[in-house]
């Protein structure tokens, strides 16, 4: 019997044989040193379809590696493939505060003070005084002392990740809007509620699944979205989609894991920067963006929601309080935001940096995605031209990264350029100068 294979295949299985003799000799080699192996075996069903997958990656241009850095993360930093410093426009490190003195001595003391870690989940002996102080204060952040409170989790993939389960069941409703991080694709997932989904940022087709949950005998109806879609730099509408939520008797629920602590007037995010702050039922968000750069995240909404997801969210349940010196860091890092003397400078230099940046690319002639945010892609369709541009970008002394299926729909591979408080205008000019070079070379502009 005969079995017709594709060249792609045949080459697969042919690479997929050739590690299994390499990983055989290497084998023989290893038991001559060692009376016994430490490694389980890979079935070879498995080991042959992860290798064609990885080889297809490759071939499409989507394969991702992993850029080594040798520095703190700063606008200016040092990567193994380059003899040279090299200028950082990808970081989540909006305000510049991820090496900022007063958050890594904060982070230093916390440290010294209380411990590395409390080997512990929160509610059998992992809560201190430094956590609660922590939630309350970002608690007050958002000026929701009075009815609020706020949960710490150890990302805020986390914090995404349990908080439907625990609060919508089978006769409820969840209507997520389609361009949602996967870290709410994920939450949603594991919830029973019925699952609906409108068109990115589109208010009336919002109305239009909510009117449908409703009449599919939904009791209660959470909307769910971004506060900025990052991928694209685009803030969600959210005075809008409030008056379609209010409409319906709906919960809103926001990640504003790209705004918090730089968009709006003091910082407080996309429900600050559309004057509906108190509009918002729940935000999540993270403590490793703006806010120093680390990890960790947070729900902050209404105490009794906020009670029983300390109760049930199995993130949080199940996983170890955040480490005493990433609490401090967070700490500093809202200060330093709460306080209008370092906070205004800092947002002085963020948004002059991402205006300037966008109109001379603008005028360059690239096409720009997104409006009013630091984040701004640069659209280039082709994976494989996104993948050779931040290579030739690299090679100038400017570190970007092409963001290419399936972190972004195919055909829409991108550069997603990232400003922040701590590029000088020197240097902003100069990765625009860099981007219009490397451009020409490659008939983008």
């Amino acid at each position: 019997m005969y079995f017709l294979t594709s060249t792609a295949t045949t080459r697969s299985l042919q690479r997929a044989a050739t590690i299994r003799f390499q990983r055989s000799f290497a084998s023989s080699a290893a038991v001559a040193a060692s009376s016994r192996s430490t490694a389980a075996k890979i079935p070879a069903a498995l080991e042959e379809r992860i290798v064609q997958r990885l080889d297809e990656m490759k071939s499409a241009g989507t394969f991702k590696t992993e850029r080594v850095i040798t520095t703190p993360q700063n606008s200016s930093i040092k990567v193994q493939s380059s003899a040279k410093p090299v200028l950082n426009f990808c970081a989540n490190n909006y305000l510049g505060l991820a090496d900022h003195p007063s958050v890594v001595q904060r982070a230093s003391r916390f440290l010294d003070s209380w411990g590395n870690g409390l080997s512990s989940v929160r509610f059998i002996c992992g809560t201190q005084t430094i956590h609660k102080d922590l939630e309350s204060q970002i608690t007050a952040f958002y000026d929701r002392s009075d009815s609020g409170d706020t949960i710490l989790y150890a990302s805020c993939f986390d914090a995404n990740a349990g908080i439907f389960e625990s609060l919508l069941t089978e006769n409820d409703a969840i209507i997520s809007d389609s361009l949602n991080h996967a870290s709410i694709i994920d939450g949603v997932r594991l919830c029973k509620a019925k699952r609906f989904r409108y068109a990115n940022g589109d208010v009336h087709d919002l109305d239009r699944q909510l009117q449908l949950a409703a009449d599919a005998g939904c009791r209660v109806k959470m909307v769910a979205t971004d506060g900025v879609f990052s991928m694209d730099g685009v803030i969600a509408p959210l005075k809008d989609i409030c008056d379609v939520v209010e409409k319906h008797g709906a919960v809103l629920f926001v990640d504003d894991a790209h705004a918090t602590g730089f968009l709006g007037p003091t910082g407080r995010g996309s429900g600050e920067y559309a004057g509906v702050m108190d509009r918002i039922h729940l935000v999540n968000s993270t403590l490793g963006k703006a806010l120093g750069g680390a990890s960790g995240g947070y729900t902050t909404g209404d105490s009794l929601l906020v009670s029983m997801l300390r109760n049930t969210s199995r993130p949080y349940l199940f996983s170890n309080t955040l480490a005493p010196s990433v609490v401090g860091a967070a700490a500093a890092a809202i200060e330093l935001v709460d306080n209008p003397v370092t906070r205004t400078p800092l947002l002085d230099q963020l948004w002059s940096n991402a205006s300037l940046f966008r109109q001379r690319m603008s005028d360059a002639g690239f096409t720009l995605a997104g409006e009013g945010h630091a984040i701004i892609p640069v659209m280039l369709g082709d994976a494989r031209l996104a993948s050779l541009m931040a290579e030739k970008m690299l090679a100038r002394g400017i570190y970007v990264i092409g963001f290419s299926y399936p972190v972004v729909p195919k055909d829409k591979a991108r550069i997603r350029v990232q400003l922040s408080a701590a590029h000088s205008t020197e240097q902003v000019n100069y990765a625009v100068d860099s981007f219009i070079e490397v451009g020409r070379e490659l008939n983008v502009i």
